[in-house]
């Protein structure tokens, strides 16, 4: 679904998954610091929004997901996973009740699954599914923003700042009131300087919630059964995961970052080395120069030096081994 933000001036067209909103418009580390200013927006309307009414949407929710939501107060954020049989992250959603109805956002290309997913076990339940992505676009205000907020828009806020749930036929009039419009690049620099995991960024086949660091902010280890909890409370009490997130501070005088997949190797190894993790996100930060978050083995140790393809990098624990 493509934003008429994209005829803003400068827009510059983000690719892959993001497809669809703007990558920046013009200034990346311009837009990076208004947002890190608390000022502007950015458009993530390429992101699913899926809304779930009814009396038992709290009850039922609170059986499928990670996090405990039985009990979610109106107005309050929060964020859920829903895991396979064998505990690897399938779908990621971030939460708010209004009241009457739980409206969440998701990532791009994953709201067709988990809509039928969700349907597959309503059962008796008193609940109704939605997809309202044609209705609704998620905008984001940095943390900070003073901006308002029109009347009636259901907001998630969140210490990293607000989620807006913005009818999608207003997006343009909000731009034009709200300005200066940020880029997704922009976002996702923040993100990455945050340690924030991002559903298909962060994660492959067989990633499960320890490695990220989704344990308490999506994972809570006091509530009923789910789907994959065995696996999650087998590694909590019993073990530790395979892999950990890091985070990369990269060499500055390489031109091209690393890129998503990218092989990671201890530079005392060199470049021929065994791959010990992998790149999942890299940007470019107004203040800290390139980074990145990657995927490493639980194993190597924390002052190593590493590579990232060609790139040198120095790691910070994110995940603790």
């Amino acid at each position: 679904m493509k934003s008429p933000l994209l005829s803003l001036p400068g827009a510059v067209p983000a690719e892959g998954v993001d497809e669809g909103v703007a990558a920046h418009y013009g200034d990346l580390f311009r837009e990076q610091r208004a947002l890190a200013d608390g000022t502007g927006f950015v458009d993530l309307s390429h992101r699913g929004v899926l809304t779930v009414s009814g009396e038992d949407r709290l009850s039922w929710l609170h059986l499928l997901l990670t996090q405990h939501v039985s009990d979610l107060p109106t107005g309050e954020a929060t964020e859920a996973l829903i895991l396979s049989a064998n505990g690897h992250i399938e779908h990621a959603l971030y939460l708010v009740d209004d009241g009457t109805t739980v409206w969440a956002h998701v990532e791009p290309g994953t709201r067709e699954a988990l809509v039928a997913y969700l349907e597959s076990m309503k059962f008796f339940y008193r609940v109704e599914v939605a997809d309202r992505t044609d209705e609704f676009a998620v905008v984001y205000l940095p943390a900070g923003s003073i901006a308002e907020v029109p009347e009636g828009v259901v907001v998630r806020e969140t210490p990293y700042g607000r989620d807006l749930f913005l009818p999608r036929a207003d997006l343009e009039s909000f731009a034009a009131s709200h300005g200066p419009a940020a880029g997704l690049l922009a976002h996702e620099a923040l993100r990455v300087e945050h340690h924030r995991p991002r559903l298909g960024f962060e994660t492959d086949h067989r990633t499960i919630p320890h490695e990220l660091g989704w344990i308490g902010t999506a994972v809570h280890l006091q509530k009923g059964c789910y789907r994959g909890q065995e696996t999650v409370a087998r590694v909590q009490n019993l073990g530790k995961p395979p892999r950990r997130l890091v985070f990369l501070h990269l060499d500055g005088s390489d031109v091209h970052l690393p890129a998503q997949g990218t092989e990671i190797r201890l530079a005392d190894e060199g470049p021929d080395g065994r791959k010990i993790g992998f790149v999942t996100s890299s940007a470019r930060h107004h203040e800290l120069g390139p980074v990145a978050l990657a995927l490493v083995k639980r194993n190597v140790p924390l002052d190593a030096a590493l590579l990232a393809g060609d790139t040198a990098a120095a790691q910070e624990v994110v995940v603790e081994p």
